[in-house]
């Protein structure tokens, strides 16, 4: 069908229509020139005739309408829209009051707006009352801010057969759905796969597949479905966007983030799923971690340990919570919130929705502990901590290489202030072997603060000042750097 096809671009449509309308050409001319050149629809050749977009459209068809008593049209771009397109899939049957409002903002006749493939499509009460006589639009037609010639009622039996057939047409475009069961399942599998993929693979070119992830949910919820697939399609949507706030945080775009992660949110709630609502808030509050906004990221913490969950997520939300409170030298508060930690992994029910970076295992869990007890001034316990999480990430079956870099920088941070440079080495060496696509902004982020730790405890010698030299080497050649300088790279 002609529905099908894609109408010329904006420029000849306004090019053709100012050519023709300086040769004298009536509307109704210039609506058939759209159609036979652009290969249109009717009722878009119309518009498109009269140089209108769907808002312009919608306005004038519901100004019409309400002239026209009993026959009010609440028109708006995407219902025009899927007038338009009518018969095609994802479109809209239009009403003869619809039909009749259109007409009456277009300045045509009824029998205009249709061709063959919209009168074998037309139900029969219709066909009988627009060759009926009761298409008055056919006589000349005051402008619509006047008064206008009333359309005469079809035959009771008429309009109560039209009632009934208005109704199936709405209860077939409510059954019909765009997306089946398999493919909802489908999506959450791909989503599992590129969280658990992002514990072990490099961001950049890990964005892509999530990028495009993200555009096939999309799309997909631009269509029509059952509301409780709608909801499923809006978990993915939720987890995936969160991803790649995720992501986009660790490449140190975090501007980019943070919309990300505001995105991800209006999806979580749009799905009304807690799971999804505090994996995101997590993911915001990493994001307002690294940016700086310890308050905000303490606050999206409380937020997310708010929600009644399954999983880890309560564990995360927890350690993440003391993460800022010692980053601001909140000793008590840091403490108490890595206390709640362990009492919210011991009270887990369930496994998590998703796993991969949207899950909390034990060893992740040790390294923020880690973390905090070095900024708290507890580094033996921080040296203890970053040796179990190592254990425990050692007994895993897939090992974040992100986490155990963390882990060793904290593991390096303890030797230091012990004044054990050589033995800080020895546990960056890991960290500084990383390719250069592996260097996340974090793991970079806190192996500087450690070169300023190394000069504040006022260590020297050859080792403190080659493992300086060698962190600036590493940060100067890391996936952040390397995005940093290649603009929009990494956007979406």
């Amino acid at each position: 069908m002609n529905a099908t096809r894609k109408p010329g671009s904006k420029g000849q449509r306004d090019a053709l229509r100012h050519d023709m309308t300086a040769t004298g050409c009536a509307t109704a001319d210039i609506a058939v020139e759209m159609r036979t050149r652009f290969r249109m629809r009717a009722r878009e050749a119309w518009r498109h005739a009269h140089g209108w977009t769907l808002q312009e459209a919608a306005d004038r068809i519901t100004q019409a309408g309400s002239h026209r008593p009993g026959e009010a049209v609440a028109a708006d771009a995407s219902l025009v829209g899927k007038w338009e397109k009518w018969p095609a899939p994802s479109s809209r049957r239009p009403s003869l009051s619809v039909l009749f409002a259109m007409a009456d903002a277009y300045g045509c006749r009824v029998t205009e707006l249709l061709d063959l493939e919209d009168r074998k499509s037309l139900p029969d009460t219709d066909l009988r009352v627009l060759s009926g006589g009761v298409d008055v639009a056919a006589e000349p037609r005051p402008p619509v801010n006047s008064l206008l010639v009333r359309v005469p009622a079809p035959p009771a039996s008429d309009l109560v057969r039209l009632a009934a057939d208005e109704s199936a047409t709405w209860a077939q475009w409510a059954e019909a759905t765009n997306v089946g069961d398999l493919a909802v399942e489908q999506l959450m599998s791909e989503t599992r796969a590129l969280a658990s993929d992002y514990l072990t693979s490099d961001p950049v070119a890990l964005f892509p597949r999530a990028r495009a992830l993200r555009d096939r949910v999309f799309a997909l919820l631009e269509g029509h479905q059952y509301p409780r697939q709608s909801a499923d399609l809006y978990v993915s949507a939720g987890y995936v966007c969160g991803l790649l706030a995720w992501m986009s945080s660790d490449l140190g775009q975090l501007q980019d983030a943070d919309t990300q992660g505001r995105t991800a949110w209006l999806c979580a709630e749009l799905s009304q799923h807690n799971d999804v609502r505090a994996w995101v808030l997590s993911t915001r509050s990493k994001v307002a971690f690294w940016d700086g906004k310890l308050r905000d990221a303490i606050g999206f913490a409380l937020r997310g340990a708010a929600y009644r969950t399954t999983g880890s997520v309560a564990v995360f939300l927890a350690c993440q919570e003391a993460d800022a409170w010692s980053e601001l030298g909140s000793k008590s508060e840091a403490l108490a919130a890595l206390a709640r930690a362990e009492e919210a992994r011991n009270a887990a029910v369930g496994a998590d929705e998703v796993g991969g970076i949207f899950a909390c295992e034990p060893a992740r869990q040790e390294n923020y502990a880690a973390g905090v007890h070095l900024r708290v001034g507890h580094a033996s316990v921080a040296a203890r901590a970053a040796d179990n999480a190592l254990t425990l990430l050692s007994a895993q079956r897939v090992r974040a290489y992100g986490t155990e870099a963390q882990i060793r920088i904290s593991k390096a941070a303890a030797h230091l202030i012990s004044g054990e440079a050589e033995g800080a080495i020895e546990a960056l060496s890991p960290v500084l072997a990383l390719p250069p696509d592996q260097r996340v902004s974090p793991v970079t982020h806190r192996l500087r603060e450690l070169a300023s730790s190394v000069s504040r405890l006022h260590a020297t010698g050859t080792a403190a000042s080659g493992l300086c030299a060698a962190i600036e080497d590493f940060c100067m050649d890391s996936a952040a750097r390397h995005v940093a300088l290649s603009p929009g790279a990494a956007s979406a």
